[in-house]
């Protein structure tokens, strides 16, 4: 199962394994608030898409196009595949106070889709 917070909410017993799925380390946590099991730079999107979007939900569908193409042949994807596959539950964590509209939503339902085949 994988589940979807942000770093700035509590961490819970039942968030399982968390990682975050950022590029940059959100400001203002520390790596013991964050209490992260692992920090996967390698699955977010790159830095000239992250830049490209800024949090626009105007250019949400875009963004959802490009990141996956991003995501496609990532032997970071491999990794996060392996860690979901391993593990009983796995929380995506990321920092935009958008919970609607950020790539680890698009991120959760591209690996759900690839394990699903």
């Amino acid at each position: 199962m994988i589940k979807l917070k942000r770093v700035y909410q509590e961490p819970a017993e039942d968030d399982g394994y968390r990682i975050l799925t950022e590029r940059l380390w959100p400001r203002g946590v520390s790596k013991e608030r964050a209490n992260l099991d692992e920090w996967m730079k390698g699955v977010a999107p790159s830095h000239d898409l992250r830049k490209w979007f800024d949090h626009d939900p105007e250019k949400w569908d875009e963004f959802k196009d490009r990141y996956r193409k991003e995501l496609f042949g990532s032997e970071a994807v491999q990794q996060l595949i392996d860690t979901v596959e391993k593990e009983d539950i796995v929380s995506f964590v990321f920092a935009s106070k958008d919970e609607e509209h950020n790539s680890s939503i698009v991120l959760k339902k591209f690996i759900e889709q690839l394990l699903s085949e």
